[in-house]
């Protein structure tokens, strides 16, 4: 009898991270494949995502709205949890497999605790600033089997406790995506988007969750910045986490201005061919640590969001002040080329995680042990 996996998917981002990874099992014998469609995916404001799903040639979607405009962060996840436990009232599955670091994935995970099914997480073992870290480790600690990015995550979740048989490192899933010959060309995306600028940078700028008092301004810092820089920008719209009512509204300041294309969200591949050939990432998107030095694209990374992530010469850390802003645009145009990062791999994450689902992975135990990791004492 065929193994039955569940992928939960709640935002463009974390659609893109596991595409290659469901296309994988929905392409083996050796297993049925769902996904559960939920979240950012289902609310029109953020382009109604969840169509794209179809359109990647994926069938077996269960679509489900979860929250509503401003909804706080803890009824998504108790809405998310009710929602997920009744399809599995109606669906069985072997297998749950979240990403990440969003709310709902952590309901994903604590759904499948709760009802002793297995779940897989994907890229646990990262760092990073705000919530965003407490909900990662969270969900470590929920899952059974973890599929890591790099060695350093891996090294972090035996410390968390977690069975070192249990994690394996495939990379990152998305470079498969990135660096394969399948992405549309420049003048596609460029066409499909209508965007008209010969050179351009792209902005994203997502709410901090631990740092609400200072939001409305730090995003006004943001939106001012760049038009004083005189440049052209392709904007992509926040996560709808608390606070990104204040980015709306400063975004206001540039929806008729004709050096700026505004969008709620762009499919994957193209918008990894944007990326690939934007002058620089400017905001606080986890983009412009993981994915834009993939490219060597330089990054603005602004604000304390992507605290602690990996350095590398390509990312130009600054704060929310608008000269230092300016000055760190600069500085990123003419600091000279580097390498491109392959800290997360080269590609081949799917097969490889194919290969771990088809060997005794689906048999460890549902009963969770403390690994402990022996210390030296005085």
């Amino acid at each position: 009898m065929k193994k039955r996996i569940l992928f939960l998917t709640g935002t463009r981002a974390d659609f893109g991270k596991m595409k290659s990874l469901i296309a994988c099992v929905r392409d083996s014998d050796a297993f049925e494949y769902g996904i559960f469609v939920t979240g950012m995916h289902m609310m029109s404001r953020y382009g109604l995502t969840a169509n794209e799903i179809g359109k990647s040639g994926f069938r077996n979607a269960f679509m489900y709205m979860n929250q509503s405009e401003g909804d706080s962060m803890d009824a998504v996840l108790a809405n998310t949890i009710i929602g997920l436990g009744r399809y599995l009232d109606e669906y069985h599955h072997d297998l749950i497999v979240v990403h990440g670091d969003r709310v709902e994935a952590l309901a994903g995970a604590t759904t499948g605790a709760l009802r002793n099914i297995r779940v897989a997480h994907i890229e646990g073992g990262e760092v990073s600033g705000t919530i965003d870290e407490l909900l990662r480790h969270a969900i470590t600690k929920m899952s059974h089997i973890h599929f890591v990015a790099s060695e350093t995550a891996r090294k972090r979740l035996i410390q968390l406790g977690e069975a070192p048989e249990n994690v394996f490192m495939i990379g990152s899933p998305d470079i498969d995506v990135m660096l394969s010959d399948q992405l549309p060309s420049l003048a596609e995306a460029k066409k499909r988007y209508e965007i008209d600028f010969e050179n351009y940078a792209i902005a994203m700028l997502h709410p901090v969750t631990t740092e609400q008092n200072c939001q409305a301004e730090n995003a006004k810092i943001f939106v001012e910045s760049l038009i004083e820089s005189d440049r052209n920008y392709v904007v992509i719209y926040p996560n709808n986490d608390l606070g990104s009512q204040a980015i709306f509204e400063a975004y206001k300041m540039i929806q008729d201005n004709p050096r700026f294309r505004i969008f709620p969200s762009i499919r994957f591949e193209y918008f990894l061919t944007l990326l690939k050939y934007a002058k620089f990432l400017i905001g606080n998107s986890s983009a412009g640590i993981h994915e834009a030095p993939v490219y060597a694209v330089p990054t603005v990374n602004i604000g304390r969001r992507q605290h602690n992530r990996i350095t590398h010469d390509s990312v130009h850390n600054t704060e929310f002040d608008k000269d230092r802003i300016l000055a760190t645009i600069s500085a990123c145009l003419s600091s000279k080329h580097v390498p491109p990062l392959y800290h997360y791999g080269k590609g081949g994450s799917a097969q490889k995680f194919l290969e771990v689902l088809l060997g005794d992975t689906l048999r460890t135990p549902t009963q969770k042990h403390f690994n402990d990791v022996l210390f030296d004492h005085d």
